[in-house]
This record gives C-alpha cells, sequence and structure tokens, in this order.
C-alpha cells in the first residue's frame, strides 16, 4: 500500500514518540533547574507577580503541553523540533528580562546550545539561536535595554542545581544514545556476516576465520583444521519433500555443527547445501573425531512429519600446515578430500594433511 504523504507507518511514529519521550524528560529537568536559577535574579529585581506567573507556566507547565502538541501531531518529531525552536525562543526572552544577569544568562544560552546541537547539530544550533537572538532583542527593547550583568552571590547560589544536574542529565543521555549505537553497530557486522536460514556464520567471516588460523598456525606452528561437506543428494531432497523442507534440514544441520564445535571454532554456511568449520587447536585426530561427531548426528536426524526423509554428509577433513601459501590453497586442498569422500560412497569422512 502506498505510504500518503506526511503518514508515519507504526515503527516509525513509535520511534518518533520515543523521541518526544526523551526530550520531555530532558525538558522537565532543564526548565526546573532553569527556573531556580532565574528566579534568584527575579527576587533580586523585584519582579511583578505577572513576570513570576510566566516564568512559573514556562519552567512547569510548558514541557506537558510541549509533549501533548507533539504526541497529538501527525509528524511528533517534526513537532518536537518546533516545540525546541520555542524554547530557544524563551531563553532568549527570560535573558532579556533577567537584565543580562552574567553567570545565569550564561548557562541558559549555553545550555539551550549543546541541547539543540545534540538533538539537530549545528545547523540546528544556528536556526534556534536566531530564534533566541531576535526575541532576546524585541524583549530588550519592550523592556528599554536594561543591562545589569553584575551576578550576586544568590544568583549563583539558585544557578547551581542548573549548573550542574543538566550537564549531567545530557552527559548521561549521550553516553545512552552511545552504547546504543554501539550495540546496532555490532548487531549489524553480525547480520552482515551470518547466514540468515541457518544462523551460522556466512562465508566471508569463515574465510577470515581461516585466515587467522592459517596466520597463528605460520607462526606458532600450532595445529588447525578445516572441516568442507555437502549434504549428500541435496537436490533429491528438494525435488522429492519441496524447498521447504530442504530449509528444514538445512537449519537443523546449522544446529548440529553449531552442538559439535567449541567457541573457539568457526561453524559457516557457504550457500546451497554447503558447509565449512574451521577448528582452532586442532590436530588430525581431533578434527576427524569432531567431523564423524558431525556425520554420525546427520545421519541419526529424524525429521517430524517426514517419517521417509533420510539425511546424510560428505565431509572433508585438511590440516594446516605452516608452508602453506594462502587460504585458497588450503580450502582447495579440504575441497579435494571432500570430493575423494564422494567418490567412496558419501556418507563418510575423508582425511588428508595438506603437502608442503
Amino acid at each position: 500500500m502506498e505510504e500518503r504523504p506526511g503518514s508515519k507507518t507504526p515503527a516509525r511514529l513509535i520511534e518518533h514518540r520515543r523521541f518526544v519521550g526523551r526530550i520531555y524528560r530532558m525538558r522537565m529537568l532543564g526548565l526546573g533547574t532553569g527556573v531556580l536559577a532565574i528566579a534568584g535574579v527575579l527576587y533580586e529585581n523585584g519582579a511583578s507577580p505577572l513576570t513570576w506567573a510566566a516564568l512559573l507556566a514556562n519552567g512547569y507547565l510548558w514541557p506537558h503541553v510541549a509533549c501533548l502538541l507533539a504526541n497529538r501531531s501527525r509528524d511528533p518529531e517534526r513537532a518536537e523540533y518546533r516545540n525546541l525552536v520555542v524554547d530557544s525562543a524563551c531563553g532568549g526572552i527570560w535573558i532579556a528580562v533577567m537584565q543580562f544577569n552574567l553567570l545565569p544568562s550564561t548557562l541558559l544560552a549555553v545550555m539551550l546550545s549543546a541541547d539543540k546541537i545534540g538533538v539537530g547539530g549545528w545547523r540546528f544550533l544556528g536556526r534556534t539561536a536566531t530564534f533566541q537572538g531576535i526575541a532576546c532583542l524585541l524583549t530588550a527593547a519592550v523592556l528599554g535595554f536594561p543591562f545589569q550583568p553584575q551576578t550576586t552571590m544568590l544568583s549563583i547560589v539558585c544557578s547551581l542545581p542548573f549548573m550542574f544536574a543538566y550537564p549531567l542529565a545530557l552527559s548521561t543521555a549521550a553516553y545512552a544514545l552511545g552504547r546504543k549505537v554501539v550495540r546496532q553497530n555490532r548487531m549489524l557486522v553480525r547480520l552482515n556476516r551470518t547466514d540468515a536460514l541457518t544462523s551460522l556464520w556466512n562465508r566471508m567471516h569463515w574465510e577470515e576465520a581461516a585466515l587467522n588460523e592459517l596466520t597463528r598456525c605460520a607462526r606458532t606452528g600450532r595445529p588447525a583444521a578445516l572441516l568442507l561437506m555437502d549434504i549428500d543428494h541435496f537436490k533429491d531432497i528438494n525435488d522429492n519433500y519441496g524447498h521447504p523442507i530442504g530449509d528444514v534440514v538445512l537449519r537443523r544441520i546449522g544446529a548440529i555443527l553449531q552442538a559439535s564445535v567449541r567457541e573457539i571454532d568457526t561453524p559457516a554456511r557457504f550457500g546451497g547445501d554447503e558447509f565449512g568449520v574451521v577448528l582452532a587447536e586442532a590436530g588430525l585426530a581431533e578434527a576427524q573425531e569432531v567431523a564423524e561427531r558431525i556425520r554420525v548426528a546427520v545421519e541419526g536426524t529424524h525429521f517430524d512429519g517426514v517419517p521417509g526423509l533420510h539425511c546424510t554428509v560428505s565431509i572433508g577433513v585438511a590440516v594446516a600446515n605452516p608452508q602453506l601459501g594462502d587460504v585458497a590453497t588450503w580450502i582447495s586442498h579440504a575441497d579435494a578430500v571432500l570430493y575423494r569422500s564422494k567418490q567412496m560412497g558419501r556418507n563418510r569422512v575423508a582425511v588428508e594433511i595438506p603437502a608442503c
């Protein structure tokens, strides 16, 4: 179905409302502590009841109104960006009302700038700072451009909660966002390196693991081995039982591989019915034992609802040699051994130590 202009998919709408919720919490804290900084100056200047009412409304009523307006909008994210512009404009008004009292005015301008950069970058800061400057100049003009930058001890004390609490909250939010990005990046890396059907590693990751083991073998002389395997007569399984059952077979073999190797090993699906395992710290005897364990497990597998289905694999084992030139040569040895296991009648393990 074609998406109408301005409409949002449910997932995107949920994400935008989460964004609104994050800004709401930050606005509650920022304005709640910012009111104290402004109130210290207003108290010393003998502000009128109307000014006090406006301050309390801006600090304690506006966050709820802004959240409500954004959540009721067809585009919550865009509405929240408009609310952030209003925040900056209000900040400019209060700077002028405080008669440019140095410490609270500076704090207000800096904090409003910091959260705008965090939300929309420097371009968004430029937009909001423009509104802030215009609002400040217009308010100052209406008030006759009063200018009293001196900051008293009372104003300093009233500014302390805003000075410490809001930056800590911004830092905590930035840290949480950074951690989320790291987790998502790790997830993307894993998705790019795994086979979607079996959840095994894909060939790209497997060849990198093989290269690492071959390099380590050449450097330290420690053993390593490759297992290459094919499902015997897999085309017949697809032809006789259908591709959905073929996918069940592939997933089952993937599960057997994962259960048959250690965490330091690397099982993978190349595509089709081809699989491979990089065995770290494994010599010929250990590799042959793992391969035979896999072969027996596959041969003994039963498939619910398909009693006539019988599945076997042919496996070739090639042990690393410090004199091997590259991974391609190592893989070609294992592939040749796999071919020999098929020639020998399939459903068996063939082994060979590559020649130098």
